[in-house]
């Protein structure tokens, strides 16, 4: 058992499933009385000026660690490993830029952390207690980016393709990719992995709770 919120990295290339593994796990967290909170990398692009001003007259490269605001997002990991509240940065992707805070946020007992830098990053890397790399085939993943992207983000299908192979694909390779030697768990994919998820779940309760924790309700 942990004195101190436990910290759970989620990584995977874009459109792996990270989201709804992480999403998964706190619902099952939940229901074995743990309080989780879900934590989300993209909400810590960093101020669309500041992006910019980090790329010069270069386009900017939004799956690089230059358009991200670690500082930012090391030192709330700091702060939830001591137990306290932090204020999330909100950000909206139609306009790329930060526009605001939210109301502040109890660690709890468990966070779940997703995004697909955590574990390239040392400064992000070395304060979480367990990683799992979500592992989705390269066909699946750019195909849910176009669905999210088009749907959701109001890209158009061109600029979404566009950016994959301008960006995202070299960054995964350069990134993302090399990461998955840092997890503590490869879960083949994703949410679908009902054997892997009751094993992080459960590997979650042993050391927050000191034991699988209470039954399902």
């Amino acid at each position: 058992m942990i004195d101190r919120p436990m910290l759970v990295g989620i990584v995977g290339g874009s459109g792996s499933g990270k989201t709804s593994v992480a999403a998964e796990l706190v619902k099952r967290l939940k229901k074995k009385a743990v309080a989780a909170l879900l934590l989300d990398m993209d909400a810590y692009y960093a101020p669309l000026e500041v992006v910019k001003g980090r790329f010069g007259d270069r386009p900017v490269n939004w799956d690089h660690p230059h358009a991200f605001d670690l500082e930012l997002m090391a030192s709330h990991l700091s702060a939830m490993h001591r137990g306290e509240s932090i204020r999330k940065p909100t950000y909206d992707f139609t306009l790329s830029d930060r526009t605001g805070w939210e109301d502040p946020l109890p660690p709890g007992q468990v966070v779940i952390l997703e995004g697909l830098l955590l574990f390239a990053l040392p400064e992000l890397r070395d304060q979480l207690d367990m990683k799992v790399f979500v592992d989705t085939d390269a066909d699946i993943r750019i195909l849910r980016r176009i669905r999210r992207d088009t749907r959701e983000r109001g890209r158009s299908l061109e600029s979404v393709m566009d950016q994959y192979e301008r960006s995202v694909r070299p960054m995964h390779l350069e990134f993302v990719e090399p990461s998955k030697r840092w997890a503590d768990l490869i879960v083949p994919t994703g949410v679908e992995n009902r054997t892997a998820l009751d094993v992080i779940t459960h590997h979650i309760c042993s050391r927050v709770l000191g034991s699988g924790g209470p039954p399902h309700v």
